[in-house]
């Protein structure tokens, strides 16, 4: 019986490069003799249902097409499973599969990745809100945001005009002169902080939002979150110091700080958080790490030397 892959497209990713994408993803995946199953729908809740019905049926593989929205909704079907995630980067950030070496905008590589078997065991995120009585999580492989770049990722959402990165950047100029700082509590494995800030990331992989590397030092398999907290600044001060988070200068401002923690509780009045670029839960969230919850096709590291 050959390979099971539920394949699940997002054909709007790259500027609509994922659509392309997606058909060859899929039209090599069937020349190497898997069963594709297109799992694709209409929207993110329709897309889950049907690929959680084809993990149940037997489903070995989950591809994704897309961007970290894509790699989200992978995430959070495939924790704590024995399903491995494939991943087909077509946005125009990519930070998880730039984190974890995988191929960009390129399809034919990135199925090469996958038809080669090698995977890893990566941390994930587990969420909670901690008013839910239901039990229900949501899972995160990258950054969970809960500030400056939840409100902006928010408003961004909410523009229809212009596509891509460049409404992100719209959101922010649109945000950053009526921004204030926002009062924080944050506690880190038991221990309570109090604060004002501009900022409060959660992250297991390194960077969000397109290359912004919030946490530069975050390791996917090392079993803790880096926190990164952006203490209160003047409007200006934090104009000098947000373009740096791009090459990850920023973490050398008086203002910057970054924690380690296996389990933190965010808690901040009206503010939603925002993992791998979508939109999560209002805080106050419980948020752990899982060890190795999830299990990746990457490159194979011998392949490089």
């Amino acid at each position: 019986m050959p390979p099971r892959i539920a394949l699940i497209v997002n054909p709007t990713s790259g500027k609509g490069a994922g659509a392309a994408m997606g058909e060859e993803a899929t039209r090599r995946l069937r020349q190497a003799c898997h069963e594709v199953i297109d799992v694709s729908g209409t929207s993110y809740e329709a897309a889950h249902a049907r690929a959680a019905a084809a993990l149940a049926d037997g489903v070995d593989t989950l591809v994704v097409v897309g961007g970290d929205g894509m790699v989200h909704l992978g995430v959070n079907l495939c924790a704590e499973t024995s399903v491995r995630l494939g991943v087909v980067a077509a946005g125009t950030g990519n930070d998880f599969a730039n984190h974890l070496g995988l191929p960009v905008r390129d399809p034919t590589a990135a199925v090469g990745v996958i038809l080669a078997g090698v995977t890893r065991a990566i941390d994930a995120g587990r969420v909670s809100a901690v008013s839910a009585v239901s039990g229900e999580v949501r899972w995160f492989g990258g950054v969970l945001g809960a500030g400056f770049d939840a409100v902006v990722a928010a408003r961004a959402a909410r523009m229809r005009w212009p596509r891509g990165a460049m409404r992100y950047n719209l959101a922010i100029a649109r945000e950053l002169p009526v921004f204030r700082p926002i009062p924080y509590v944050v506690e880190l494995d038991g221990q309570r902080l109090q604060t004002r800030a501009m900022l409060v990331a959660v992250a297991n992989t390194s960077s969000f939002g397109g290359g912004m590397k919030v946490c530069p030092d975050a390791d996917v398999a090392d079993g803790l979150f880096d926190v990164l907290i952006v203490h209160e600044l003047s409007m200006p001060a934090f104009l000098r110091v947000f373009p740096k988070v791009f090459s990850g200068t920023h973490v050398g401002h008086r203002a910057v700080e970054i924690r380690r923690a296996r389990r933190v509780r965010l808690e901040a009045p009206g503010i939603h958080a925002q993992a791998d670029g979508e939109p999560v839960a209002a805080l106050p969230l419980d948020i752990e790490v899982v060890p190795a919850a999830l299990t990746v096709a990457v490159p194979d590291p011998e392949g490089s030397r």
